[in-house]
């Protein structure tokens, strides 16, 4: 919850004013006198600083840059997930170049991949056959990359998870 103006339930606050200058630190009162005769308002933004920090500067201003930043940070948190990219035995040469292709992109972008190599029916069988066809998609990766989990054999097929280095 953010505090302005009487709400704000300190004695003292270090004042930034609608510039970014330091104004020192101040009694509330002054700080929103201060304010009032700016025409803006005195808001808190450290209250958990000794003394607070409160700045002087429009609410809905304040508010909107707010609700801004924090949109961004979840853009952010969202792109650094898990993507997940899946091959088969029977793909041609140029369909894992594409895929290794978009593993060097999600590693440009920071992302932990998995890489799947799916087995199905009788390619079970075929195991070792499996095992090197993935050690040559993971050739085709350009950029370096860190192995955080090491080629498994899981019921599905093999598996794998690398990030960038």
């Amino acid at each position: 919850m953010i505090r302005i103006n009487e709400k704000i339930n300190a004695k003292e606050v270090r004042v930034i004013d609608d510039m970014g200058d330091n104004l020192g630190v101040l009694t509330v009162p002054e700080a929103i006198k201060i304010a009032k005769e700016k025409g803006l308002d005195l808001i808190e933004i450290s209250p958990m600083t000794r003394p607070p920090v409160a700045k002087i500067s429009n609410f809905d201003k304040y508010r909107y840059q707010e609700e801004k930043r924090i949109k961004k940070l979840r853009i952010q948190n969202k792109n650094q997930g898990m993507k997940q990219v899946q091959i088969s035995v029977k793909e041609a040469q140029n369909d894992l170049v594409t895929k290794a292709n978009r593993v060097n992109k999600f590693l440009g972008e920071n992302c932990r991949v998995e890489i799947l190599l799916v087995l199905r029916r009788r390619e079970k069988a075929h195991k070792d056959f499996a095992k090197d066809k993935f050690k040559e998609f993971m050739k085709l990766i350009k950029i370096e990359y860190k192995v955080l989990m090491d080629i498994k054999y899981t019921g599905k097929g093999f598996a794998t998870q690398i990030v960038k280095k």
